[in-house]
C-alpha cells in the first residue's frame, strides 16, 4: 500500500524482525511503517513519530523491497526475474557450451613430428588462445553480473513472489558464500598462462612431460565450466520454462550433448595416444643408453649432433610400430597405424570425433584392451558414460519429438473413440457425417487445443481483451 511517498512493508518473521524498533511497529497488525524511500531518503514525519531506529529501518528498506519497488534501483541492481538477467542467462549458456567444445581441443596442441619427436602446433595455439580468451571474458562479465543480481529472501516465499534482497553487501556476502569460487576457478585463462609462459620455459626433458600437466589443467578447469551447465540451464527453466522454444530444438541441444561428449573423449584419446607412443620410444631409449637420452624427443634439439647421430644409428621407427610385437598400444594402436598423430589438424580432429562417437555409440565393446591399468579405465569410463548417455538420449529425444504430434495423437483417438460410439448407438449416416464434419472443423479451428479452459486460466481484462479482439470483427459484420 502506498500513501504519498511512503510505504508499508510486510516482514516475515524472522531473525531480523527481533532487532527493528518496538516504536515502529503498527499496533498488532504486523505492519511496519518505513520512515525512509526506497532510496534511503528520509521521509518528513510529524512532530508526534518517534525517530528511534530509523537507522535499522533504513538497512531494511535497502534490503528487502517489492517487485514493483525495484523500479526505482534497477539501473544499479538486475532483478534475477527480470528479462535482462533472462536474456543472458541463455547468451551465457550458448558461451559456456562453446568453452567446453573449446577447452578439450587443447589436446590436439602436440604434434609427432617425423624425426620421432613431440612439437606444439603454434597455430592452433593462436587461434584456441584467441577464442578461449574471448570465452574467459563472457566468465567475468558473469561474476560482475552475480555481484549485481538481487535475490530473492528466503523468509518472504511464505506469500507471493517474495521480497527481492537489494542491499550489494548483503548480495556480495551471498555470492561469496554460493558459487563465486566455482565463477573464479572457470573464469581463470589457465591453458594460456600454461602454453605461452611454462611451456616455452620448460627444458630437456622435462618437455616430455608436458603433456601431463596440460591434461591436469585442462580437466580441472573443465569440470567446473561443466558443473555451471546444470544450474543455468535450471534458472532458464524456472523462468520460461523450457531451455529450448521449440522441440525441435530440445532434440537438437541434447544431441549437441552427446557429440559434445564425443569430442571430449576423442581429444583425450588423441592425447593418449601421443603418450602411448612416447612411451614405446622411451623403451627404446632405455634399451640403447647411454646415447640415447628422453630430452631427444624435443623438436627442440632435432638440431643437436648427438641427436642426429642417435636418430640414424636407432631402430626406434621399425620398433614402435603396431605391426611390431616389441609393444602393446591397445585401443592406440589406430592412431599410429593410420598415422593421426602426424596429421593436420582438420584429419586427426574428425578421425578421433569418429572415434568417440562410434565407441561412445557401441558402448566401447570394440575396443580391444591391454594389460595397461590406465587403458582398462579409460576403456570402462566409455563404456559407463557411453550407457548412460545413450538412455538419457533416447528418452531426451523421445519426449522432445513425441511432444510435436501429442494433440494429433490425442484428436485420432477421440475421433476413433466417437466413431466407436455412434456405432455402438447405431446413429444415423447423416448424423455420423455430421459428426464427424464438426470434429474436422473443430481440429481446424484449434488444432486440439482447449480454448475454454485456456480462456478460465487468465485474468478477466485479459479475456475480456482476447474476446473482443476474437469476435469483434464477427459482431461488425452483424446488420442492424
Amino acid at each position: 500500500m502506498v500513501y504519498g511517498n511512503s510505504r508499508s512493508v510486510r516482514i516475515q518473521d524472522d531473525a531480523e524482525v527481533a532487532k527493528l524498533s518496538a516504536a515502529a511497529i503498527n499496533g498488532d497488525s504486523g505492519l511496519i511503517k518505513l520512515q525512509y524511500k526506497i532510496d534511503g531518503t528520509h521521509i518528513p514525519e510529524t512532530a508526534a513519530k518517534t525517530t528511534t531506529g530509523k537507522s535499522s529501518l533504513k538497512a531494511k528498506v535497502l534490503s528487502r523491497v517489492f517487485s514493483e519497488d525495484y523500479e526505482r534501483v534497477r539501473k544499479k541492481i538486475l532483478d534475477p526475474r527480470g528479462p535482462t538477467i533472462h536474456r543472458w542467462n541463455k547468451i551465457f549458456l550458448v558461451t559456456c557450451l562453446i568453452s567446453l567444445f573449446v577447452d578439450p581441443l587443447f589436446f590436439y596442441l602436440p604434434v609427432v613430428r617425423n624425426q620421432v619427436c613431440i612439437d606444439i602446433g603454434i597455430p592452433l595455439e593462436v587461434i584456441l588462445t584467441i577464442i578461449r580468451s574471448l570465452a574467459d571474458a563472457f566468465y567475468i562479465i558473469q561474476i560482475y553480473i552475480r555481484f549485481r543480481t538481487a535475490y530473492v529472501a528466503p523468509s518472504s516465499r511464505v506469500f507471493g513472489r517474495g521480497e527481492l534482497v537489494i542491499d550489494s553487501s548483503k548480495i556480495s556476502l551471498r555470492y561469496f558464500r554460493k558459487g563465486f569460487w566455482i565463477d573464479l576457478i572457470a573464469a581463470l585463462p589457465l591453458p594460456q598462462v600454461l602454453i605461452w609462459v611454462i611451456i616455452p620455459n620448460l627444458k630437456g626433458s622435462t618437455m616430455t612431460n608436458t603433456k601431463n600437466v596440460l591434461r591436469f589443467i585442462i580437466i580441472f578447469q573443465y569440470l567446473p565450466r561443466l558443473f555451471l551447465i546444470f544450474p543455468l540451464s535450471s534458472q532458464i527453466v524456472k523462468a520460461t520454462g523450457v531451455v529450448t522454444e521449440t522441440a525441435w530444438a530440445g532434440a537438437a541441444y541434447n544431441l549437441i550433448l552427446y557429440m559434445l561428449a564425443s569430442h571430449v573423449l576423442g581429444a583425450c584419446w588423441y592425447l593418449l595416444s601421443i603418450e602411448r607412443q612416447e612411451a614405446c620410444w622411451r623403451s627404446v631409449c632405455n634399451d640403447e643408453k647411454p646415447s640415447c637420452q628422453y630430452g631427444f624427443f624435443d623438436c627442440r634439439r632435432v638440431e643437436e649432433t648427438t641427436r642426429d647421430s642417435w636418430f640414424k644409428s636407432s631402430n626406434i621407427t621399425n620398433l614402435c610400430n603396431p605391426e611390431s610385437s616389441f609393444y602393446e598400444f591397445g585401443i592406440y594402436g589406430d592412431a599410429l597405424t593410420f598415422d593421426v598423430t602426424t596429421a593436420s589438424f582438420v584429419n586427426k580432429y574428425f578421425y578421433c570425433l569418429w572415434w568417440g562417437l562410434k565407441n561412445l555409440s557401441s558402448l566401447g565393446q570394440n575396443l580391444a584392451t591391454s594389460t595397461y591399468v590406465g587403458e582398462i579405465l579409460f576403456a570402462i569410463i566409455i563404456a559407463t558414460l557411453g550407457l548412460v548417455l545413450f538412455a538419457l538420449l533416447i528418452g531426451n529425444m523421445q519426449t522432445y519429438l513425441q511432444s510435436t504430434t501429442v494433440r494429433l495423437e490425442e484428436w485420432r483417438i477421440k475421433r476413433t473413440d466417437t466413431e466407436q460410439w455412434m456405432h455402438h448407438r447405431q446413429l444415423p449416416t447423416e448424423l455420423k457425417q455430421s459428426v464427424r464434419k464438426y470434429d474436422q472443423y473443430k481440429w481446424a479451428a484449434t488444432r486440439g487445443v482447449d480454448e475454454e479452459s485456456l480462456l478460465k486460466g487468465l485474468p478477466m481484462d485479459l479475456r475480456r481483451d482476447i474476446k473482443r479482439h476474437l469476435c469483434l470483427d464477427l459482431v461488425r459484420r452483424v446488420s442492424i
